[in-house]
């Protein structure tokens, strides 16, 4: 099977024959850094290959339509909590340059005490089961074949029941995660002891199946009062569970740093967060860097998390970040549109690849500001570590409430999470070995002891003629187990809206009906959240609700966004959609006016003194068919008729462009045709192209005014000009015109 850009991806055949799938790959894939990369008309040092298939920025159009890739990984995070239509968002996601995509487990995923199955749903998030994350799996080997990069698969290795998800996700081929013992004791309260054990065979798991690791320190920002006081402590959770997680096995090019600035505008956020970067990178050398956006202090605001998205990845290039997360306005609004997904993929790739060779051009300063605060931060960050070892470990410094303290260390504010090391979730479940325990599996933690029965230390697992990760047939692939609550339910609730004609807007899933409006009310804040809302229902729009607003001033108006359902859909098949208007390349009508030079007289006709759409398709600076060098005469507005065709003969004209906008008493009317008569009159209607354009005029109703063609206010320049080098061309063709 495979995807056809023109296609839309089928999640029926996704989800048919899962129980013998197994993944094409296994590990991490890090992008190709290519050195002096040739993309269309320029050489970039920091990218990567482009894709087979993809989808540049919107300005790609003026540079030949090229989409040069970074050579950071650029992750995006999908949440719809349907995972059959989170398949689709991972193709866009993919078209756009994402090749880290991140799925958010359920927001009680670390609560769960063991694997789920089936996929149950309202419990917020995606559940992480071995159907979801087969089928994932399953997509993205479909995908990176389309776009002709590997695409790496990602989820969450948290709670109790990590060393089972581990297992799960070393067999399902999930190339990375999110694994940090820290994580568990000071957020989710399981036990420590519990927490470094699971971790260990978690860790150990990874390593086999050569997943990258994510930790989890990042959280200490986001928690804490003031999340630029916690920057030591961050440094030492990133330094405990990197060197906990190379101890068990995992390759230090695996292991990442989920760094996060600590800060956000309006703080001075340059001046704090890029210091931390340094130290970060001059500590940890040997990892990656994988830079997430700040959450602790985002917004709604969609222009807001944009900015605050750009400043941080500024720090990313000078301090080359490996992995670049694209958090969106989702964070502050917790509606995980598709359209945000893909905004931040594009805005990643686009301010990475515009700060290429940014590193070739400045540098970082060594005397001063930055390497004392540098200097600074990596010596409380040792003090730190020095006193969880004065205080006899790691252990008792959670206990004594040492972490997510809003203190800068060493000043100490008494609020840090403390956890009791007898207590927790999974507090009594650790269990000594006994002697003869025997574990014939493979990516194990600790002694397998499998000599004892005549096993392999080095391959334990041969014992058994394999474990499940050496042998999938031994996995038990379980589909569903509600009968109510499946996936099979859900697609059936809306197969009329599956590869047919029918369609309803959508945001999370297929055909939820999720528009989104935007309006301006000249109230103050909260009365216009209130007004918006009214207005939404008089629009038919059911379960209207504010997902943003913004003063614009106390009492003269807001800003308010809204989304809301519609309760009906289109049949394609009752479109009518008029043929694409055909547009040459620049250089093709260059190269023509090169050859064929045109003269062009033109003006705004009769008594209408609209120049504006005019000058716009004839002026250089608005694109204009003066950028293709035909030369204009421009006569200026009010031109009677007559006036516009005595010029046309007096300079030898090959065109004649009239703007006609008014079209009371059908003066539009009257004027074109006046023009082709007038053009007959004088003898020249055969040896001149004419066309009219204007905000009422269309191609039909101009040519049945004795018009070449018309123009309407969507035509831009490279429009009239398409027109006129094909008809000259024509013209020429057919003997009736001399080259």
């Amino acid at each position: 099977m495979k995807l056809k850009a023109n296609e839309k991806m089928d999640v029926r055949n996704i989800l048919s024959d899962l129980e013998s799938y197994t993944p094409k790959r296994r590990g991490w894939a890090w992008r190709e850094k290519v050195d002096n990369l040739k993309v269309g008309a320029f050489e970039l040092k920091d990218c990567s290959p482009s894709l087979k298939n993809g989808i540049g920025i919107p300005a790609a159009k003026y540079f030949d339509n090229i989409d040069p890739q970074p050579n950071n990984t650029i992750t995006t995070e999908i949440a719809s909590g349907r995972f059959e239509d989170d398949i689709r968002r991972m193709r866009m996601a993919a078209w756009h340059g994402a090749d880290h995509l991140m799925v958010i487990r359920t927001a009680g995923q670390s609560h769960f005490d063991g694997l789920i199955e089936g996929s149950p749903q309202g419990i917020g998030g995606v559940p992480i089961t071995r159907k979801q994350v087969r089928a994932h799996r399953k997509a993205c080997d479909l995908i990176e074949d389309e776009v002709g990069r590997p695409i790496n698969y990602h989820s969450y290795v948290s709670g109790v029941a990590g060393p089972d998800i581990a297992v799960m996700f070393a067999e399902e081929g999930v190339n990375g995660a999110h694994q940090d013992p820290q994580y568990n004791v000071l957020y989710r309260n399981v036990n420590m002891v519990r927490s470094f054990i699971d971790a260990a065979e978690s860790k150990k798991l990874m390593a086999w199946s050569d997943m990258a690791q994510i930790d989890g320190a990042h959280n200490a920002n986001a928690t804490a009062r003031e999340a630029w006081k916690v920057m030591p402590e961050l440094m030492v959770q990133h330094a405990l569970n990197s060197i906990f997680s190379y101890k068990v096995g995992i390759k230090k090019e695996n292991i990442c740093l989920s760094t996060v600035p600590p800060t956000s505008a309006p703080a001075p956020c340059m001046k704090l967060d890029l210091p931390y970067a340094v130290a970060l990178r001059d500590f940890f050398s040997e990892y990656k860097m994988r830079a997430q956006m700040n959450t602790k202090y985002i917004t709604s605001s969609s222009r807001e998390a944009t900015v605050t998205h750009v400043m941080n990845m500024l720090i990313s290039r000078l301090t080359s970040a490996d992995i670049q997360s694209t958090i969106t306005p989702d964070e502050g609004r917790n509606v995980p549109w598709h359209v945000y997904n893909i905004e931040a993929c594009d805005t990643a790739k686009q301010t990475l690849v515009g700060m290429d060779s940014l590193m070739d051009m400045v540098e970082l300063k060594t005397e001063g500001f930055l390497p004392e605060k540098v200097r600074e931060l990596k010596e409380r960050a040792v003090l730190f570590m020095e006193e969880i070892l004065e205080a006899d470990g790691y252990f008792e410094a959670v206990e004594k409430g040492f972490f997510v303290d809003s203190g800068y260390y060493p000043e100490r504010n008494g609020d840090g999470i403390g956890r009791k090391q007898e207590g927790g979730v999974g507090a009594g479940a650790v269990y000594k070995r006994e002697a003869d325990y025997m574990a014939p599996v493979t990516a194990h933690y600790g002694d397998n002891n499998v000599e004892q029965y005549g096993g392999n230390a080095e391959n334990p697992a041969e014992l058994i003629g394999g474990s499940t990760l050496e042998v999938p047939s031994k996995i038990v692939y379980i589909d569903e187990l509600d009968e109510v609550d499946n996936v099979n339910t859900r697609m059936e609730e809306t197969e009329a809206y599956r590869n047919s004609n029918l369609v309803k807007p959508e945001v999370e899933w297929l055909a939820d009906g999720t528009v989104q409006i935007e309006v301006f009310l000249p109230v103050e804040q909260r009365t216009a959240e209130f007004a918006a809302v009214e207005f939404a229902k008089k629009m038919n729009l059911v379960e209207p609700e504010v997902i943003h607003s913004e003063m614009m001033h106390p009492s003269e108006g807001t800003r308010v966004q809204l989304k809301g359902k519609v309760d009906f859909h289109i049949d394609l098949n009752d479109l009518v959609i008029p043929p694409k208007p055909e547009v040459m390349t620049d250089d093709e009508i260059r190269k023509f006016v090169d050859e064929h030079p045109f003269k062009i007289v033109a003006a705004t006709v009769g008594e209408d003194e609209h120049s504006v759409g005019l000058r716009e398709v004839i002026d250089i600076k608005h694109g204009g068919i003066e950028k293709f060098g035909m030369e204009v005469e421009y006569l200026g507005t009010s031109v009677p008729c007559e006036k516009l065709i005595d010029a046309a003969v007096e300079l030898n004209a090959d065109v004649i462009l009239a703007s006609t906008i008014i079209s009371h008493d059908d003066i539009h009317y009257k004027n074109m045709k006046r023009l082709h008569e007038l053009a007959i009159e004088k003898g020249i209607r055969d040896k001149v192209i004419i066309c009219a354009g204007g905000t009422q005029v269309t191609p039909e109703l101009a040519r049945e005014q004795g018009m070449d063609e018309g123009f309407g206010k969507h035509d831009k320049g490279v429009n009239v000009a398409t027109f006129f080098v094909k008809r000259k061309k024509e013209l020429i063709e057919s003997g009736q015109w001399e080259g």
